[in-house]
């Protein structure tokens, strides 16, 4: 009998096809580790991207650098801070950055630290490591201009409870590879105290070693249980891991596919770890992490030269995240995206979206959240079920967000929120705080005595504290809420109501003088006085459609009815309270000086500006 035909030719695709990686079924295969699915992507003309919130996320300046009064910084007039790494140890978070004096990878380079009991109130910072002390007689190498400190990994706790904190020296402007001197270790004892600084490994592109270095190897410690802590972190493959980009390991010392800069990690339910590194590189380890494949840029994953954070979070999740732009200067907003699996990925959703003026200028300082970590898996978890991340803001001030899981970005149900049952400056459910160290963000006891209120405060001549309450999304909306100013002539108050995307169909204004106003399209009526101490409450009832409109009414008289919105929009889901006016994209020109001057009175508090929400509610 003749073969069919059709038969045949199937069987000659087959063969022919068989020693190809096939397109279809790759997502969680080393062809394409994971795979985003959600298909938003960013606007990257404004701040936030045109993303929904991830709800009840709690973001606070950790540290607000000043040039000129360093007093206010910690007793540091170094205005370039990066590459943050977090752990929580015994009770007490730590956090460690990197600083110079202006520039990136411009010498001299420290290491600094800071602490926080609850991740709200920080301390000042102090010197971790300090600028690299060269012995006698050790020149730097030619071609270069100094010392300096790179990293990529802050911390490690062993087995037995040991708190090792790491850093690397090298050379200025280049410490990877030949530029590299090696990584220094140091114990964080249980009462705070700091040990002896040693070398746990030299670069292996040079003959450094302790013979002519600052530091003595960490084997010459006398403390056993500290050289035992450091050789268990030699011997983790997959920890160590992170040190590639300095050292790319002449001698062995790493295995497998080097993937990339600024490697992150998470273990799939199925045992498989899947690397992470900047520009969407991504690889999978079916050995934890002892050998990788060959590392593949994820087509569906839109990032540039900021790192990405992955883990797996308190509710058996996985959570990505990072800068979703692809233009280097720009790192902004800050989002994540999440999965069930560590495979496929859905929901982009803000956590950062907030830009402020960069105050200084200096070499390679990009606008936005930069450089996102979270806790490393074994560095601590910290009481609750929330996700927290560490990033520097225009390579500048330091920050943390706490990100509430499971990570949702929508709202049901109505919403009565009187502030009663809060603990005064702790966590603040279901609302988005974005707190400067100069423009706090607290529940606090009323100043009548009787219950607690939402406080904002501003002292910040160049940035503002922000309270967002999500809501269920709609069209017919009632909202209502009490407010009052304790300032007697400055500061401002910005009450919008915006939709998923960010647009400002409501926009209500109590400005420097305490003249209330709202926007009537894009006429501005003025309402009245408001006095300082003097609680006042507003009403809205909203239709939010392309041609929709609203009414208000102030102290329950209405003023106005069918008052057309701003802009048009399809619904509502957020009330924003603001004391600054809005801002969109960084916008500041590099003037013709040299050196460029620091923005004027960015190191001064201004006259505190200091308001009060409460009773905010919203029903259908």
């Amino acid at each position: 009998m003749k073969p069919c035909l059709p038969l045949l030719c199937l069987f000659l695709f087959i063969g022919y096809f068989s020693h190809l990686p096939l397109s279809m079924a790759q997502t969680g295969s080393i062809h394409e580790p994971v795979r985003y699915i959600g298909g938003n992507s960013i606007d990257p003309d404004v701040h936030e991207g045109r993303l929904r919130y991830a709800v009840g996320v709690e973001s606070r300046q950790t540290l607000r650098v000043n040039r000129t009064q360093p007093r206010l910084a910690g007793g540091f007039d170094w205005t370039y801070s990066h590459a943050s790494n977090l752990a929580y140890w015994k009770g007490t978070f730590y956090q460690q950055y990197l600083s110079n004096p202006v520039d990136e990878h411009i010498a001299p380079g420290q290491t600094l630290l800071i602490r926080s009991k609850d991740g709200r109130e920080w301390t000042d910072p102090e010197v971790l490591f300090p600028p690299y002390p060269a012995p006698e007689g050790v020149r730097i190498p030619k071609g270069y201009d100094g010392y300096m400190m790179h990293q990529r990994m802050g911390f490690y706790v062993s087995s037995k409870g040991k708190m090792l904190t790491l850093a690397f020296y090298g050379h200025s402007e280049d410490p990877f590879e030949e530029g590299g001197i090696g990584r220094v270790v140091r114990e964080i004892n249980e009462d705070g105290s700091l040990g002896p600084i040693y070398f746990i490994r030299y670069s292996s592109h040079t003959e450094w070693n302790e013979r002519n270095t600052a530091f003595p190897f960490y084997q010459k410690s006398t403390d056993p249980a500290f050289v035992a802590a450091c050789e268990e972190l030699l011997n983790d493959t997959l920890v160590t891991l992170q040190w590639r980009d300095e050292d790319n390991g002449l001698d062995g010392f790493y295995t497998g596919d080097r993937g990339g800069s600024a490697f992150s990690y998470y273990t799939r339910k199925d045992g498989k770890t899947i690397g992470f590194w900047k520009r969407s590189m991504t690889a999978i380890s079916s050995d934890g992490g002892e050998t990788f494949s060959p590392s593949i840029k994820a087509p569906s994953l839109t990032m540039a030269g900021g790192k990405v954070w992955a883990q797996q979070t308190s509710d058996e999740r996985y959570a990505l995240v990072y800068n979703p732009i692809d233009i280097d200067e720009y790192r902004y907003p800050l989002i994540t995206i999440h999965s069930d699996d560590g495979i496929i990925f859905d929901d982009m959703v803000l956590i950062q979206g907030e830009v402020p003026p960069r105050r200084f200028y200096g070499r390679w300082k990009d606008f936005g959240p930069c450089y996102v970590r979270g806790i490393v898996a074994g560095n601590g978890n910290p009481p609750g079920e929330d996700m927290w991340l560490t990033y520097s803001m225009n390579k500048e001030d330091m920050w943390v967000s706490r990100v509430p899981t499971p990570i949702r970005h929508a709202v049901t149900g109505p919403v009565s929120d009187d502030f009663n049952t809060l603990t005064p400056y702790g966590a603040i459910p279901d609302w988005n705080i974005y707190a400067p160290l100069w423009a706090p963000v607290n529940v606090i006891p009323s100043p009548s005595g009787e219950g607690r209120v939402l406080e904002l405060r501003d002292e910040d001549p160049y940035d503002y504290a922000r309270a967002i309450r999500v809501f269920e999304e709609g069209q017919e909306v009632r909202l209502e809420w009490e407010f009052t100013t304790a300032s007697t002539g400055n500061g401002r108050l910005e009450m919008d109501v915006t939709d998923r995307y960010g647009n400002r169909p409501i926009r209500i204004l109590l400005d420097e003088e305490r003249n209330l106003s709202y926007l009537a399209g894009h006429e501005k009526i003025l309402l009245g006085k408001v006095e300082p101490g003097e609680w006042q409450k507003l009403s809205l009832q909203v239709m939010a459609t392309p041609y929709g409109h609203f009414s208000l009414s102030w102290n329950g008289e209405k003023i106005a009815d069918h008052i057309p919105l701003t802009v048009a929009v399809k619904s509502i889901e957020r009330l924003s309270f603001r004391t600054g006016p809005y801002r969109n994209l960084p916008g500041r020109k590099t003037p013709n000086e040299d050196p460029v001057p620091p923005l004027p009175g960015a190191d001064t508090k201004v006259p505190l500006a200091r308001f009060l929400i409460d009773n905010v509610t919203v029903t259908d």
